[in-house]
């Protein structure tokens, strides 16, 4: 399956592997992705997805990475991260107290016969057709992992032309937010 997988979970030489979500605020200054990205290619570190973008305070961008390690890698990174000098705070965000999602923009092959189809599928999935031309669809879709995936999957039946993920982006459920926990905020 060329455009799908869900790893969470899983083990290498008896080392239990997870998935971990990271909700970093930084200053928004020029530079600061290309130090956190230089971060993880320095040490070795895989970056599975990430997202960055200003929050409500101009002067602070919020960065949410998703990397796949075990306990060890995962503070080895964050203490990492906590060393630059523009990180502000890094805060673990847990699946069961987080909403995560993402955007994913799918140009699939589809003439007058398939439309219909195809239409039906973009229903059950309450996803968007954000573009048509005569031999193809573009299909919008917001939602976690699996309900993006399960979508790419059975879309590959009308071939996929085109796809692009926008990675993770999370909130931590309830009232608290990233501020809660950082004294330079209070």
């Amino acid at each position: 399956e060329p455009f799908c997988s869900i790893i969470t979970n899983y083990f290498i030489g008896g080392i239990k592997m997870e998935r971990h979500v990271l909700s970093v605020l930084v200053r928004n200054s020029s530079g600061v992705l290309t130090r956190v990205s230089g971060l993880f290619a320095r040490r070795g570190f895989n970056i599975d997805s990430l997202t960055v973008g200003r929050t409500e305070n101009p002067e602070i961008s919020r960065m949410t990475i998703t990397l796949n390690g075990n306990e060890d890698v995962l503070e080895q990174f964050t203490k990492q991260l906590n060393k630059l000098e523009d990180v502000l705070r890094v805060l673990k965000l847990k699946s069961d107290n987080s909403v995560y999602r993402e955007l994913v923009l799918i140009k699939v092959k589809a003439d007058a016969e398939q439309r219909a189809a195809v239409n039906e599928v973009v229903k059950i999935f309450r996803s968007k057709i954000i573009d048509v031309s005569p031999e193809t669809l573009t299909i919008e879709l917001t939602g976690d992992e699996s309900k993006i995936s399960a979508l790419i999957k059975l879309l590959e039946e009308y071939e996929i032309k085109e796809l692009v993920r926008t990675g993770v982006c999370a909130l931590e459920r309830g009232a608290n937010d990233i501020t809660d926990y950082c004294e330079i905020f209070n």
